[in-house]
Formats: structure tokens, C-alpha cells, sequence
């Protein structure tokens, strides 16, 4: 009888070089020789996962939500663009958080994932937001017990501390890039960094490495191993193409007007670069909480046909013209989250994708932006296990909307959190959701 020779990967398998460490996706070589039935369940259980974007300016209600209830639905301009993920998504119609008039008509977005009322007004104070809350208590091991993330790389989030303190967004996608590969002494940092400017890829460090690797592995490994190696590349190539590497502008650009105008209007690209950088963050189990504020402006964005600042452009008042025009910047939004959602679901981990186990929350704190209704939020929920592919009534229409916090409670439990109450919640679960 010949002896079995396979060899156990940990699940926190990793690649080093010089100044990189690379971790390794789900692989089927991480489930011991011989396991029990128990052992498989459990190295095979992939992590709960939890996704939060929001969307500053909201989307336009009758270009999203579907007249017919149920899994029939006749799918809207901007579900259409969605198609292809139809059955791993619901959308969710007639949920708010209460009481929601604040300081301004987008002081909301404070309260999006807290649901604290009257944000921003005199003696207002906010609380722990529902990403991190999460982090609190699932206390995950993970490199990062959250990422908080603005598409613009910088600024303001939508997550709070638990004393209600807003947290800053952790950086831009280069940055966040060498965050989760880039590791080491200073110098062999500050090496590693020299070597991506040139445009060499942080593979190239472990290439040995991960090649004895590749032949140790079974064919569906090296299939997984391969795409992980290519989605690595691939941000590479984005992020060296679109900017240097961790280079600060020389002297005379720094005293000269600024050269990035142009970038900084470009939110599709800043959009899908963000995007890809958080796929990678969970595939690699660097997190496996996010939160994303979507890029909002005044500006007119760079979009073809697009010629009127977004804002106001957001602030329609029915004029139909305008209408139009917006509709092009939510489309080009809505391909960006479809584009989000392939790439989880592209992702493979033990028994399906990433998607499967990472609840994606795609939401606003606007239902209506040209009247700064707090009503009728866009709820759009993928992955974590629940029957998609339906449009769901969760509640009735403006004060008869039900508690957005409740599915906050329900996503909690389905991560393993035996909660019966977050925020403003009056149930457990929203109806119609299972």
C-alpha cells in the first residue's frame, strides 16, 4: 500500500521575497490528508465576509426599482446592466432609517450605516457603524480587521468608531496595494517600492517560489492559483499605468497648477481600480470587512455626453433632459458594480466563489437626491448565502417604509452574531428576505 504523501497547506500560506508577502486564495491543498468529515466542513467553510458602498447622490428610483415584486420582475435600464448576476442579487425596495432630517440635505450619508437621527444637528452625536461593529465583535484574523475605503483614496468614510468618531478612508489604491504585498525592513521596502515604479511586478520576487508552488499543486488548485496570480498582474497594470508608484511630484510640479483635474473626474476608472483592489483584499483574506464612499462631486464628470455637473444634474427637479444626462453617470456607475460583481464571483474559494460568502450591501442614503428624500433608499443586497434573484417590498412607501437596520440585524446573524437589535431596528429580518 503506497503512502499518502499529500501536504497540508495552511490556510495562512504565504509567499515571501524581499520586501513582499504574498497570501495565498482558498486552495484545496489547505484540507489535511485523511480528513474527518468534520475537519472538512470546517477548513472547507469559507469566512463570512461584509461589503458596504454607498452612493452619495443616490440613483434615479424609476430607472432602478422594478414595478413587479417577486422573482418575475421585469428588470429596469439599470438592473439590465446587472442581468448577468441576476440570480446572486435582490433589490429591496421601501426601507429608511428614521427620522433622518439633519443639518443638510446630505448630512444622511453620516447615518447610513448607523442610523442615528438628525444628523449633524445641534447636539447631534453619532455611534458605531455597522461595519464596525462587525469588526468588534467577530474580532476577525484577518492582516486588517477592516478596510475603510473612499473611492477617491482619500478623505471622509462612511464608518464610525464606537465613540462616534468619523474614520478616514485608508488610502489609495497604490497605497492600499503595498499595504496588503508590500512588507520588510525599510530598506527592502523602499527597494520594493523603486522596483514597481520601473514597473516590475511583485511576482517577479516570488517567482521561484511560487512556481515550486504551482507544481505541488492539483489541477483545480493551480486553476485558482493562476487566476489569483493573474488578478494580481492585472491591478499592477492599472495602477502603473494610471500612476507612478509611490512617487511625490517633483519641485516645479508641486509649485505648478495641479496635472490630476482630469483623474480626479474620471470616477469610472477610480471606481474600477478601487474595485479590483477590494476583490483582491478579500480573495486573499486581508479583510474581510469594507466599506466604500462612491465618488460624489459637484463637477461635471468625464463621461462621454455628460456636460452638466453631476449635483445638479442629481438635483433634476423632473426636467427630462437632465434626467437623461444623469442617467448616463448612474448607467456607468451600475457597469462598475457589475464589474464588482465579477470579479467575486470569478474569485474561487472552497465550495463557490467569494461572492457566496461576502454580503454585498449597494446602497444610499438618498432615495430621491433632488428633493433630499431620505425615503425609499436603493437597496441592492448580493452574495451571503440568501435566495436572490426577486425584487423585494420591504415596506410601504415613504413613512411606511420598514427599518433599514433590520436587515443589518439579519446579515449579522447570518455572520454568526446572535443579535436581535442594531441601531433603529424593530425586527430580525426584513420581509420577504431568507
Amino acid at each position: 500500500m503506497s503512502a499518502i504523501r499529500k501536504k497540508q497547506l495552511s490556510r495562512r500560506a504565504v509567499l515571501r521575497g524581499a520586501g513582499v508577502t504574498l497570501a495565498l486564495p482558498w486552495l484545496d491543498a489547505m484540507l489535511p490528508a485523511l480528513a474527518t468529515r468534520a475537519q472538512a466542513a470546517e477548513a472547507e467553510a469559507p469566512p463570512k465576509r461584509f461589503v458596504a458602498i454607498n452612493y452619495g447622490l443616490g440613483f434615479h428610483g424609476p430607472h432602478l426599482f422594478p414595478a413587479e415584486e417577486g422573482a418575475e420582475y421585469q428588470a429596469t435600464p439599470y438592473l439590465e446592466l446587472l442581468q448577468e448576476h441576476r440570480k446572486q442579487f435582490s433589490v429591496i425596495s421601501g426601507l429608511s432609517h428614521t427620522e433622518q432630517n439633519g443639518a443638510n440635505g446630505h448630512t444622511s450619508e453620516f447615518t447610513i450605516l448607523t442610523s442615528i437621527k438628525h444628523p449633524g444637528l445641534p447636539g447631534f452625536k453619532n455611534s458605531i457603524s455597522f461595519d464596525q461593529y462587525l469588526a468588534e465583535k467577530l474580532q476577525p484574523d484577518t492582516r486588517f480587521p477592516s478596510l475603510v475605503l473612499n473611492t477617491n483614496g482619500r478623505g471622509d468614510s462612511i464608518s464610525w468608531s464606537a465613540t462616534g468618531v468619523n474614520l478616514p478612508a485608508a488610502g489609495t489604491p497604490e497605497e492600499l496595494f503595498q499595504m496588503m504585498f508590500v512588507t520588510g525592513t525599510p530598506d527592502e521596502v523602499a527597494r520594493q517600492t523603486a522596483e514597481l515604479q520601473r514597473g516590475r511586478s511583485i511576482l517577479d520576487t516570488v517567482n521561484e517560489r511560487a512556481k515550486s508552488l504551482h507544481k505541488q499543486l492539483g489541477q483545480r488548485d493551480q486553476e485558482k492559483f493562476d487566476q489569483y496570480v493573474t488578478s494580481v498582474r492585472e491591478l499592477e497594470r492599472r495602477l502603473q499605468s494610471a500612476e507612478s508608484w509611490a512617487k511625490k511630484p517633483k519641485p516645479e510640479i508641486e509649485a505648478a497648477a495641479p496635472k490630476n483635474v482630469t483623474d480626479r473626474l474620471d470616477f469610472v476608472a477610480q471606481s474600477r481600480v478601487m474595485h479590483e483592489v477590494l476583490a483582491l483584499a478579500l480573495q486573499s483574506d486581508s479583510t474581510r470587512i469594507i466599506t466604500l464612499k462612491a465618488t460624489a462631486m459637484n463637477d461635471v464628470p468625464k463621461l462621454p455626453g455628460v456636460d452638466t455637473g453631476w449635483h445638479d444634474l442629481s438635483h433634476h427637479g423632473q426636467d427630462e433632459t437632465k434626467i437623461d444626462e444623469l442617467k448616463l453617470i448612474e448607467s456607468a456607475e451600475f457597469r462598475e458594480i457589475g464589474g464588482l460583481l465579477s470579479l467575486l464571483s470569478a474569485a474561487r474559494e472552497a465550495g463557490g466563489c467569494v461572492l457566496d460568502s461576502t454580503h454585498l450591501l449597494v446602497t444610499s442614503n438618498l432615495g430621491n437626491a433632488s428633493s433630499h428624500s431620505w425615503r425609499d433608499l436603493p437597496v441592492i443586497l448580493a452574495g451571503g448565502g440568501f435566495q436572490h434573484g426577486r425584487h423585494i417590498v420591504a415596506g410601504g412607501a415613504g413613512n411606511d417604509n420598514g427599518r433599514f437596520c433590520n436587515l443589518f440585524v439579519q446579515i449579522a446573524q447570518r455572520m454568526g452574531l446572535g443579535i436581535e437589535q442594531f441601531g433603529s431596528s424593530n425586527a430580525t429580518s426584513v420581509k420577504g428576505l431568507a
